[in-house]
């Protein structure tokens, strides 16, 4: 099959957010959400994702639309680390609804309660029950096709849109980020020591030479 032609396939992107045991909110990307109905929800999270046990535990959980006018920082944060290490939301402007926090530099944001799960080998698809929604800003929603084609954006290992690309670096010398498979073209070694993934943010420690 020619991967290629899953990459047509229409996205938005968002965080996802939803309780954790340390009285605060915790959220991922998340690309794969749809309407089903009139006031149902539905969202993909992968099963490593902690946010995954966080919304099966508090049974609610809220959906930020970013926007192309997002932070940039908002996707290496929420993409590509664990809420089990850190808190996502530290330095981030949100406002909190239902006890949950809203990305405040957002389109907007939609709240569920979860009424039912579908399971499949790597994502839990949750159905969540639309109890509050509002619109923040009037900026242009981001579809995935603009986080590649624009920001130059790569998915996380999680991400159910993830396809495993091979590199081909035209460069002699080349490092890897171990975080979200960046390729650096060149010898690292000369960046200064607050040189950071372009990506994921992730600094040079986290690069390996190819």
């Amino acid at each position: 099959m020619d991967v290629n032609v899953l990459k047509n396939l229409s996205y938005g992107v968002y965080v996802v957010s939803t309780p954790n045991e340390k009285d605060r909110s915790t959220g991922c990307i998340a690309n794969s959400l749809m309407q089903i109905t009139y006031d149902t929800i539905a969202v993909s999270i992968n099963h490593n994702n902690y946010t995954n046990s966080c919304i099966e535990k508090y049974k609610k959980f809220a959906v930020s639309i970013l926007g192309v006018d997002s932070d940039e920082n908002i996707i290496p944060i929420f993409g590509f680390q664990t809420g089990k290490d850190i808190n996502k939301f530290e330095g981030v402007k949100t406002i909190k609804v239902d006890g949950i926090d809203i990305i405040e530099n957002s389109v907007g944001y939609i709240v569920c309660e979860l009424v039912n799960k579908m399971e499949t080998e790597t994502h839990t698809v949750f159905l969540g029950k639309i109890i509050d929604g509002e619109m923040l800003h009037n900026q242009i929603p981001m579809t995935y096709a603009y986080y590649h084609a624009v920001r130059k954006g790569k998915s996380p290992k999680n991400a159910p849109t993830y396809i495993e690309e091979k590199q081909n670096p035209t460069s002699k010398v080349a490092y890897k980020c171990r975080v979200c498979g960046y390729i650096y073209e060149g010898d690292l070694t000369k960046e200064p020591d607050t040189f950071v993934c372009p990506v994921c943010k992730k600094g040079k420690e986290f690069f390996d030479k190819l």
